[in-house]
């Protein structure tokens, strides 16, 4: 099996080591899948692993690297898909019992373009059930359990794509899919120490992928490194007539690298300063020095406030309401019930006594919104803040019945503003490692852009990682490595 380190490699250097014939992708897929079988059900990180499908995968891949047919950049790399995208003849569980059996006879759109890429599929990432479109209250909220942070196994990685960031940040995997609604993407590549981005509303094609909120759901990638994401999102990026919010063609695709299309020098960049109601200090620290450094690199940094306005509200009750009519014939047949977190047990009920009249208020406002925050982008690039206001918080045990008291409640993460403003307004967003606490768990920044502006938070990025090395910090998996673990 190739050594460690080379599992840490990013995609750029992973994909020329098998042009030069260092090592086969055979070899590559069977270290990973060797890693994620005795890593990944300690971590409760995957659903299933397709060792038949990445191998087979593989194999084509080196008779064309050999015969000089090289497909682009993820031919012959390793890949992991978050559970809510169909994979033909292999289980698409949503993370949730009531679909632990489920299989589609197709494969989603970003499937099929990754197969034409070459890329090589591993398995199916473990996460929040439906995503936490139905609600959640912590990260047992999983058909495989919760998903355990590799920079330490008693703190979660948070959600929905909770098996996404554990895969990347263990190296079972040199990227994984995840999806983004309200910070599905951001907060897990926060907390596990890697990088994550979501791509603006509409770039990437969601067909065959489980729907949440269909006016806020992406797809987006979470790897090493801001490149590694940029190499990805030029493959799965593109118009797909499937998908009815796909962008046009000349505006879905993305260009990688494309120096052209990026911000010029200096970057503008808007350092927010209201998005939080309360922020770890340490995450603060951590933040504000990530700005010195764009500082000292040459960017123009100066203070920016998000508008006043219900973001977070409008953001909430667009994916209730929307998430209740996703999954209406769950909420009709009573099989919420199967639900492992009680709030996703009731909530699709409670969801449903919103009115017609109600959502399209939110969207009049939504658009009030969206023009605001548009407004915001003609005086900076990109803006930034930390990843989440906190680092990984500790697993807590599983409620049986939900709180009865206000006493009861645990304690709650603070609101993600970030989070919502951006995902409402369709806005791209990319979370670097910035730092560690002083109990060793990850700390990100985070860059935010203008709709449609993915080159720019992709420019802000490349640049904070060009001058710092935070990225290449990973968590020391010798105390689980050894141990036995199942075969999913």
């Amino acid at each position: 099996m190739l050594d460690e380190d080379i599992l840490y490699l990013p995609i750029r250097e992973l994909q020329a080591h098998l042009r030069k014939h260092s090592f086969s992708a055979t070899e590559l897929a069977r270290s990973y899948l060797d890693r994620s079988r005795r890593i990944g059900s300690k971590l409760n990180a995957y659903v299933t692993i397709t060792e038949e499908l990445a191998l087979e995968q593989a194999r084509v891949a080196d008779r064309e690297i050999l015969a000089g047919h090289h497909r682009g950049p993820l031919h012959g790399i390793p890949y992991a898909l978050k559970d809510l995208v169909a994979v033909k003849g292999y289980r698409t569980t949503w993370g949730a019992r009531p679909y632990a059996d489920q299989k589609f006879e197709y494969n989603a759109t970003i499937v099929e373009k990754l197969n034409q890429a070459g890329a090589v599929l591993i398995g199916k990432a473990a996460m929040i059930e439906l995503a936490g479109g139905l609600g959640y209250s912590n990260g047992y909220a999983s058909l495989t359990g919760p998903c355990k942070n590799p920079w330490n196994t008693d703190c979660w990685t948070c959600g929905s794509s909770s098996g996404s960031g554990s895969v990347v940040a263990a190296a079972l995997a040199p990227w994984a899919l995840g999806s983004d609604t309200r910070g599905s993407i951001i907060c897990p590549a926060s907390w596990c120490g890697i990088t994550g981005m979501r791509p603006s509303f509409g770039r990437v094609s969601r067909y065959g992928a489980m729907a949440i909120a269909w006016s806020m759901d992406k797809l987006g990638p979470m790897a090493r490194t801001a490149d590694d994401c940029g190499l990805i999102l030029s493959v799965i990026a593109g118009h797909d007539p499937k998908d009815h919010d796909s962008l046009p063609s000349a505006e879905a695709q993305f260009r990688y690298p494309a120096p052209e299309l990026e911000p010029r020098m200096p970057l503008r960049v808007g350092r927010l300063t209201n998005v939080w109601n309360k922020i770890d200090p340490e995450v603060q620290k951590a933040a504000d020095e990530g700005v010195r450094v764009l500082e000292r690199a040459g960017t123009r940094v100066s203070d920016a406030q998000v508008p006043d306005g219900p973001f977070e509200q409008a953001a909430e009750l667009t994916i209730l309401i929307e998430a209740a009519s996703a999954f209406q014939k769950l909420i009709d047949s009573g099989e919420c019930a199967k639900l492992t977190d009680p709030l996703g047990q009731i909530n699709g009920y409670a969801s449903r006594a919103f009115s017609a009249s109600d959502y399209l208020l939110i969207q009049r406002v939504r658009t009030i919104l969206q023009r605001e925050i548009d407004n915001l982008f003609d005086s900076f690039d990109v803006l930034t803040t930390a990843g989440q206001p906190d680092v990984a918080q500790p697993l807590v045990q599983q409620p049986s019945k939900l709180p009865q008291s206000q006493s009861e409640q645990p304690e709650a993460i603070e609101t993600r503003a970030p989070d919502g403003v951006s995902s409402l307004c369709g806005l791209p967003a990319i979370a670097v490692p910035c730092g560690f606490c002083s109990k060793g768990l990850p700390i990100a920044i985070q860059f935010v852009g203008r709709a449609g502006n993915d080159h720019g938070v992709m420019a802000a990025a490349r640049l904070f990682q060009r001058q710092t090395d935070w990225h290449k910090k990973r968590p020391d998996m010798s105390r689980i490595a050894g141990q036995n673990t199942q075969v999913l």
